[in-house]
């Protein structure tokens, strides 16, 4: 998540990081290091210069001086600052009514449509709702069609009046959140490619008639500074409640992310981290401001491996490990399965602390959700022996699993060596030591560990 930002800050941090004795000179070329990663991150100008600025008061100040470890003091006073940049404590969505009315605005290709049912499963699922969806874009080719589908693999139901005004279908949507008693509704709206006077006409007939109690901006995080300037020219028009920020896995710069509350004193409300439809989290500034410095987000991690977590094949695996038995095929593909499920090692290794960005994405690119897929075929292309017992594995048979998986021979043998390596590791964890666990996921990933003299 924001990796380029990521890992230009933490190597800005790192140059004062130990150091006994700040000076000016120092700090002057630190804070140069740190501008450079705002403003390459495309953070608005505003916005980095005052971020900055505060840094640099604070760092030739006596909080400094006076610290017993200035660089470490010097750290915690970059990451107070990004706190404050994106918002300082998190905020959350509130019911306020019987439904509570959620309006979704923003630009085409902002991902409005994925949101409102990535939202709507995570009031379903967070706090066990009923929720309504609707959608009133009328104008992109099969927009309310695509929102019917995604209701359907949730099992969450689509309101889908025979109405053709988008006005029309949000009163009927509203009428029979009403009546069915839904906690809440949850209303899409059409998207253009630029900001004009027609969508925002729409937007505020249909906030009119339905009186939203939250009307939320879905901003692109890839869009930068334009995603920017649209939330204000939305917010300009509408009383805007807060923001939902998309795409924030990709290799988006990040720097509307941070920009957006300080420019339009909009909370972020909630975070898009991947594609999946349960790829929807809180926003936590405290929490995403010291995955950005490389320390990681404990809690981040456990509430993932929780919440994906398949508890009795954990606990086989586990048992299995204990009584130094090895973990054959049908175990590793269990364990892909749970890996796929919680994004990637990638999305595991950026919330460890300590981890750098350049091996949490190196890692992410090497276990992805298509890579996981493809070594959950060429497991399944095995027999039941081969999976129960690899050593069975030879040439010809390598040949044969190659062909039913569609794949090479080398995917083959990668795969069977990754095993290998995790059932190495699974053996040392089985030892004692969690610095084991982790370099073992790592050499499994094909990412070395991190080196301690970093």
């Amino acid at each position: 998540m924001l990796r380029s930002l990521s890992e230009r800050l933490s190597q800005a941090v790192a140059r004062v990081t130990g150091r006994g004795r700040i000076t000016e000179d120092n700090i002057r070329d630190t804070v140069r290091q740190i501008r450079l990663a705002l403003l390459e991150a495309d953070v608005a100008l505003p916005v980095a210069k005052a971020f900055i600025e505060r840094v640099r008061v604070r760092a030739l100040g006596e909080e400094v001086a006076k610290s017993l470890n200035p660089g470490q003091t010097f750290t915690k006073i970059v990451q107070d600052e990004l706190i404050v940049v994106l918002g300082g404590e998190s905020v959350e969505i509130v019911r306020q009514g019987s439904p509570t009315v959620l309006m979704l605005v923003g630009l085409q290709g902002a991902g409005k449509t994925t949101t409102a049912a990535k939202l709507a499963r995570y009031l379903a699922g967070a706090r066990g709702d009923d929720v309504l969806l609707t959608s009133t874009d009328v104008y992109r080719p099969a927009a309310r069609e695509q929102l019917a589908r995604l209701g359907k693999d949730l099992s969450i139901e689509v309101a889908e009046p025979d109405e053709s005004d988008p006005v029309a279908i949000a009163r009927a949507a509203l009428a029979q959140a009403r009546r069915d008693r839904f906690r809440w509704l949850i209303v899409d709206t059409a998207g253009r490619l630029h900001v004009d006077t027609d969508m925002m006409a729409e937007a505020q007939a249909l906030s009119a008639a339905i009186e939203p109690h939250e009307i939320l901006f879905v901003l692109d995080a890839m869009a930068g500074q334009d995603a920017v300037n649209s939330a204000l020219a939305f917010h300009d028009a509408l009383p805007l409640a807060g923001v939902i920020a998309t795409k924030a896995d990709g290799d988006a710069r990040g720097g509307a992310i941070l920009s957006v509350r300080e420019v339009t004193g909009l909370p972020i409300k909630l975070l898009g981290t991947g594609e999946k439809l349960d790829a929807l989290e809180p926003f936590e500034p405290r929490r995403l401001a010291s995955r950005i410095l490389g320390m990681g987000d404990v809690v981040g991690l456990v509430e993932t491996v929780q919440r994906h977590i398949d508890q009795e094949a954990a606990e086989r695996v586990a048992t299995k490990v204990k009584r130094g038995r090895r973990l054959n095929l049908e175990d590793f593909r269990a364990q892909l399965e749970q890996l796929r499920n919680m994004g990637g090692i990638g999305a595991l290794l950026d919330k460890i602390p300590g981890m750098d960005a350049a091996a949490a994405g190196a890692a992410q690119s090497g276990m992805n959700d298509s890579q996981i897929r493809r070594q959950m075929g060429i497991i399944d292309s095995m027999t039941v022996a081969e999976r129960r017992r690899p050593e069975l594995i030879n040439g010809s048979r390598k040949r044969r699993i190659a062909s039913g998986a569609g794949l090479a021979i080398q995917d083959v043998n990668r795969l069977l060596k990754q095993h290998r390596q995790l059932a190495k590791t699974m053996k040392r964890v089985s030892k004692g030591g969690i610095e084991r666990l982790l370099g073992g996921l790592q050499g499994a990933s094909g990412v070395p560990p991190r080196s301690r003299g970093r």
